[in-house]
């Protein structure tokens, strides 16, 4: 995906990674590697749907956004790209790039929809977009517009995004990376756009290296999973997986140890371990067997690869990876 950062900001603040305070890290140890996948695994920022059919549908980061697909949640194949004619909505944002990022893919009344980024590294001139399918197939997304855009007079950092709809039915779209952190913004459920001109803060760490909000419900709690630290160095990323939960959709979200998200908090539930470098960009899911977390990861020679895992929670409602 190759994501964006102030740069500068960030390595000061993860020269000695996992010792900032207020964050929770468990011991890498003990971790689990990454389930078995097969096939065509090799992604950056997995969104991930399961289609009424029972099929399995990712979409991530790369050229017109890339798809795969799997019958079985452990083989994958190449399914195109969602935009085989390109998107030149989204150009003055990426520099004529075509390369659009981390897309969040969803299955909402009879239809797919996808928000996704355009931006260009280290810059918060960016904007989120939102297409829409009847199939999901290659070739069948449809362009809804921009939905929320930053520009580098702001303090936040439009990329990233994450749509999380609550049980009363309302719409919430997550997004964020670096600046002043994750912002969530509530939307129109008629149109996927924003419904006001509110802005909420709901999670960061004083302008460094947060980013890939995931919002997710399990019991009585929301759930934010974010990343951490520096992605999209290859064998050399740091990225690591956080989370934070609260009794509202919109927070405050705490860590095990209650200092808030918005202080930097945050609870380590994966991170890079023997030959698994820098874990994040991740998104979940409820399947049949468990709930699901769905990430990417750097293997020893620094190529992106899919990682997936199940979720379980302990007594005190905690989730933990295995």
């Amino acid at each position: 995906m190759l994501r964006r950062k102030a740069l500068a900001a960030a390595v000061a603040l993860v020269a000695a990674a996992g010792t900032v305070v207020g964050v929770n890290t468990a011991d890498a140890a003990t971790y689990p590697n990454p389930g078995v996948v097969t096939g065509s695994i090799n992604v950056h920022d997995p969104g991930i749907v399961k289609k009424p059919d029972g099929t399995y549908l990712i979409a991530h980061t790369g050229n017109n956004i890339t798809l795969k697909t799997s019958t079985d949640r452990t083989a994958f194949r190449d399914a195109g790209v969602a935009f085989p004619s390109g998107a030149s909505w989204t150009t003055s944002y990426t520099g004529g790039s075509a390369n659009l990022w981390a897309p969040d893919i969803s299955y909402r009344n009879g239809k797919y929809f996808m928000y996704y980024a355009a931006s260009t590294f280290g810059s918060n001139h960016s904007a989120i977009f939102l297409a829409t399918s009847s199939t999901g197939a290659s070739g069948s997304w449809s362009n809804q517009g921009l939905v929320i855009e930053s520009v580098t007079s702001d303090n936040f950092n439009a990329i990233d995004p994450n749509l999380y709809v609550d049980p009363s039915g309302r719409w919430w779209l997550s997004f964020g990376s670096f600046w002043s952190g994750i912002k969530q913004v509530q939307l129109n459920t008629s149109t996927g756009k924003r419904l006001d001109s509110t802005i909420r803060s709901i999670a960061g760490r004083g302008g460094g290296a947060i980013e890939a909000p995931f919002l997710f419900r399990h019991g009585s709690y929301y759930y934010l999973y974010v990343s951490f630290d520096l992605c999209c160095r290859g064998a050399s990323s740091t990225y690591r997986i956080m989370v934070g939960r609260s009794t509202s959709v919109t927070g405050p979200f705490v860590d095990k140890n209650g200092t808030a998200m918005t202080s930097g908090g945050g609870s380590e539930i994966l991170a890079g371990h023997g030959s698994i470098h820098g874990p994040g960009g991740q998104s979940v899911f409820t399947d049949s067997d468990a709930d699901v977390l769905v990430y990417h990861y750097y293997a020893d020679n620094g190529a992106a690869r899919l990682g997936i895992n199940l979720i379980g929670y302990d007594s005190s409602g905690w989730p933990y990876v295995y």
